[in-house]
């Protein structure tokens, strides 16, 4: 009886040549989709912490920005009183205005550290885009193909194929931004 079940799953697998090649183009889909759902995580995560340190960085710029104006403010008062001790005062009034300079110098270097930080992270968001767009069209790659196994269209295993190249190449395109 054994012998007689090994012998039509023979027979059953000779009429059907093309089942092995289709189930390895499945996996193969299926590996692909989960490289790119990997690779589109990892650009969402890179994007979330770029955003948050381009958030740090203009809130320190605010930071230094509201010293810059009270320190303008202490200047702009100590040059307007009259006090008893002219020199004194004048002495701290160009503490403080040498003070303003240096906070607006340094205002200026933290908005471009910003600024490249949201461009960079403008570029991570695009290379994430493309690598869920990717997992997407190789996911429905994997059901044209597997459509192959229940209608026994070979049709289907190959717009399997070309729509599984298609997926691969969005993706290999989210590689190429920089």
């Amino acid at each position: 009886m054994h012998e007689v079940m090994e012998g039509a799953e023979e027979r059953e697998h000779a009429a059907e040549p093309w089942t092995l090649p289709v189930a390895v183009t499945l996996a193969i889909l299926a590996v692909l989709v989960a490289m790119a759902t990997l690779m589109g995580h990892r650009a969402a995560i890179e994007e979330l912490l770029l955003e948050t340190q381009a958030s740090d960085q203009w809130a320190y710029f605010q930071a230094k920005n509201m010293r810059l104006h009270e320190m303008q403010g202490i200047a702009d008062v100590l040059g307007s009183i009259q006090p008893v001790d002219k020199e004194k005062t004048e002495a701290m009034r160009e503490q403080y205005l040498k003070g303003v300079e240096r906070y607006d110098k340094e205002k200026d270097e933290i908005s471009e550290k910003a600024k490249e930080l949201e461009t960079e992270r403008g570029l991570v968001a695009r290379r994430e885009d493309r690598y869920d767009t990717a997992e997407v069209i190789l996911e429905i790659a994997l059901i044209i193909c597997s459509l192959t196994l229940l209608t026994r269209k070979r049709i289907f295993w190959f717009a399997g194929i070309v729509v599984g190249i298609v997926g691969v190449a969005v993706a290999v395109s989210g590689l190429l931004i920089r």
